[in-house]
């Protein structure tokens, strides 16, 4: 990337240069005419089909939001929360999951109950304890950004459903990096943001949500794009499909962008970007427990991220990178009370094992 080497792609991806092209022609587009509401929303109607081809749904059941936090939202805000109920969550999770149901324990009387993470993995045998006959949702990360960890979603699924709760997964970390089967996981919905391992921008996530929960859920928010039927005095009739969470205008650009990139991965083939970059992961993880460093990632973990901690003040670590001209995520782990400073590489596409070779001299240095 540039003279850069770019190993942070769990953070920000580069955007595919089709989906770049794609935006500016947009742009160049709207600068030199009206765009017709028609040709936006059929363009809206060709990302849900790919969108729902790369996660094995069918268009009917996806639906086009702006981010992936909102996701979350539309889940715990369409449920009918009484007072006891509980919604229990991986510890690895993306911040805005606890920002929710913190929120919900404040004004429902929810409990928000965590699963630890035990050296960097949450399994469903973890979850299990926490999950009873009163628990709504059983949420987790797909792939943590945290350490990259990789949940067992058909497990964490199979338990929830088995007490009568639903599963939700943030799959920002995970779609585009491996191949996803929301059928084959059971989860019953999932949100993505897009600017990750989708490469591409950001202003658009799309949420897959099954039948059954749909009709279970309330919308909290209304607007024109949901109406499929005007009716006398100005009412109306509403779309029953995942179409009704695209209640208004959008980031139409970000989706144009979409389109090219989810055409672009759909030729390189997801299984393949798999296959290079978990395996690029493999090699590092291995690489950097030989060198001494604790790995904050599980061995053997099926994701492109690896997190090791460093025996060096983050600043230090920062700097060192910055030296060598590469870029990872460096950070101070929260959950454990020593605080240490781990790093977080993010391994895309288009890395290569050369530059995954470059890293390890640096991380030498620092054993």
């Amino acid at each position: 990337m540039n003279d850069r080497t770019y190993l942070n792609s769990a953070y920000i991806a580069p955007m595919v240069q089709p989906a770049v092209v794609t935006g500016t022609e947009y742009l160049q587009a709207k600068s030199g005419r009206p765009l017709l509401v028609a040709e936006l929303l059929g363009n809206d109607e060709t990302v849900r089909k790919q969108f729902a081809k790369l996660v094995n749904a069918t268009p009917d059941d996806v639906g086009l939001l702006f981010a992936t936090g909102e996701g979350e939202n539309v889940i715990a805000n369409g449920l009918d929360w009484k007072s006891g109920d509980n919604v229990v969550l991986s510890e690895l999770c993306y911040p805005i999951p606890f920002i929710v149901y913190r929120v919900l324990e404040e004004r429902h009387g929810v409990e928000l109950r965590i699963a630890r993470h035990r050296h960097g993995a949450v399994e469903a045998s973890d979850f299990e304890p926490l999950v009873d006959r009163r628990t709504r949702v059983v949420t987790a990360p797909w792939v943590s950004h945290l350490n990259g960890y990789h949940h067992d979603m058909r497990a964490i699924a199979d338990l929830a459903h088995a007490h009568g709760a639903i599963c939700y997964a943030d799959s920002v970390q995970a779609t585009g990096m491996f191949p996803i089967d929301v059928k084959a996981s059971a989860v019953d919905a999932l949100c993505s943001g897009t600017y990750k391992w989708l490469l591409a921008g950001f202003g658009v996530a799309p949420l897959y949500v099954t039948p059954e929960l749909n009709d279970r859920l309330k919308i909290d928010r209304f607007g024109e794009f949901m109406v499929t039927k005007e009716l006398p005095d100005h009412r109306f009739e509403f779309d029953r499909t995942a179409r009704r969470f695209d209640y208004g205008s959008r980031a139409f650009g970000a989706v144009f962008q979409l389109h090219a990139s989810l055409a672009y991965l759909e030729k390189v083939g997801v299984d393949r970007i798999a296959e290079h970059t978990i395996g690029l992961a493999h090699r590092l993880s291995d690489a950097v427990a030989k060198q001494g460093f604790e790995l904050f990632t599980p061995p053997g973990n099926r994701s492109s991220i690896v997190a090791f901690y460093v025996r060096k003040a983050a600043d230090q670590v920062r700097t060192a990178f910055h030296a060598a001209n590469i870029e990872v995520t460096v950070r101070n782990d929260a959950l454990r009370p020593d605080n240490p400073t781990y790093v977080r590489v993010g391994i895309g596409l288009f890395n290569t094992a050369d530059e995954v070779d470059k890293l390890l001299e640096v991380t030498q240095r620092m054993a």
